[in-house]
């Protein structure tokens, strides 16, 4: 089994909730901060990962759904959580770099960051804790 994946959705899931994990250990601040001016690359980075393991997953979506649906469907929320966890942190090179040629994709862009950064925390959660049943499983 490759682990490359889930480990980067259990990664990425922790940078999205490190206000609550720093808030419960404060300690591991310095950590964080030295992780934060590479947010942007490490979301970008999971939203190329992410497409790749949708790609890796979709010719057999429909086996693993039968030989398996527990395991399928946590690959599956694992694998979107990943894609949103990504989108979120690499926005601002997303945007830069990308969604300012289109003033109508930078605006719905926009609107997508707003509503995913309400729920920032528990989406990295539950992305972290989808990585680890996805390596379990």
């Amino acid at each position: 089994m490759n682990l490359l994946f889930p480990s980067l959705a259990i990664f990425g899931g922790v940078v999205a909730a490190s206000s609550l994990v720093i808030a419960r250990r404060p300690d591991s601040k310095k950590a964080f901060d030295r992780i934060a001016p590479y947010q942007g690359l490490v979301g970008v980075a999971l939203l190329v990962a992410g497409g790749l393991w949708l790609a890796r997953i979709l010719p057999h979506l429909g086996g693993l759904q039968k030989a398996a649906p527990m395991s399928g469907s946590i690959t599956i929320a694992a694998v979107a959580g990943t894609i949103a966890i990504g989108f979120l942190l690499g926005y601002a090179l997303v945007d830069r770099f990308v969604l300012s040629k289109n003033p109508a994709a930078a605006a719905k862009g926009a609107q997508t960051v707003r509503r995913l950064a309400a729920i920032q925390t528990p989406l990295g959660l539950a992305t972290a804790a989808l990585g680890v049943a996805t390596i379990v499983l």
